[in-house]
């Protein structure tokens, strides 16, 4: 089991989730910024980073290394050689495999000596009824083991939900009415949901699925959302957070039990 040596985020309302289930309070700072020597102080032999997608994701600008979201990615980047960590992991989107950004990281991680492989994986590989697919690209200085990506035939939506709805996430007609066609419904038999983005709070189409029971059909609730992701079931948002922002958290998060698969391939 490692320790956390540090955790970076600028958003103070992801920090304080972080802090309200794991007890430590992540700088909230622009990676941008900070400096090799900085760095260097923390002694992290391991690097875990998911920069904004948005540059390189389908729904995003297309920008790469000219977003300004991209400055945090190059500054480390740029110094990782210097650093050196032992071990390396990256999650982004799949179109992040075709960005000028991965070339990048691909030569960075080759002058500090890092053998890197990457993993194309989805939840519904693992079982899990929601599609989420991700580039992961894992680096270690011995090499990164290998095995066979899962093959597990996804479960019904019914284990996700919650044993009480709450009411309110339910829709009214006239929204129904009105989105409806471009809505990807689901039922508690399903065995697929859509991939729930940090705007499911506030969009309907393209945002993630709905789930359609006798009383109507209604948003996924965070928790559900939670499940889906692999989160613990003690998992929990403070209470100052609100719905929308909890969904949003979510949606700038991965799946753990990917990722977990993913760790265990370090070495």
């Amino acid at each position: 089991m490692g320790q956390v040596a540090s955790a970076f985020d600028i958003s103070e309302i992801a920090n304080s989730a972080y802090k309200h289930n794991f007890g430590i309070s992540p700088q909230t700072r622009e990676l941008a910024t900070i400096s090799v020597s900085e760095i260097g102080a923390i002694t992290a032999d391991t690097w875990l980073m998911s920069p904004p997608c948005q540059p390189f994701c389908r729904m995003g600008n297309g920008l790469d290394l000219q977003d300004s979201r991209s400055a945090a990615f190059k500054n480390l980047v740029s110094v990782l050689p210097e650093i050196a960590p032992k071990q390396f992991v990256l999650e982004n989107v799949e179109g992040f495999l075709e960005s000028c950004a991965f070339d990048v990281l691909a030569q960075s991680l080759d002058r500090a000596g890092l053998k890197w492989h990457v993993f194309m994986l989805c939840p519904t590989q693992f079982g899990i009824p929601n599609r989420r697919p991700r580039v992961y690209v894992v680096a270690n200085l011995n090499g990164v083991r290998n095995s066979p990506i899962p093959s597990i035939e996804p479960k019904t939506i019914s284990n996700y939900l919650d044993r009480v709805e709450d009411e309110s996430l339910y829709l009214c007609e006239k929204t129904i009415e009105r989105h409806g066609q471009g809505m990807d419904v689901v039922t508690s038999e399903s065995c697929r949901s859509a991939c729930f983005i940090g705007g499911y709070g506030k969009r309907l189409v393209g945002s993630g699925s709905f789930l359609k029971t006798f009383k109507g059909i209604r948003r996924f609730s965070p928790k559900e959302i939670s499940r889906l992701l692999g989160y613990s079931p003690v998992f929990c948002f403070p209470p100052q957070i609100s719905t929308n922002n909890q969904y949003r958290l979510l949606g700038n998060g991965l799946n753990l039990v990917v990722a977990r698969w993913v760790i265990n391939h370090l070495g």
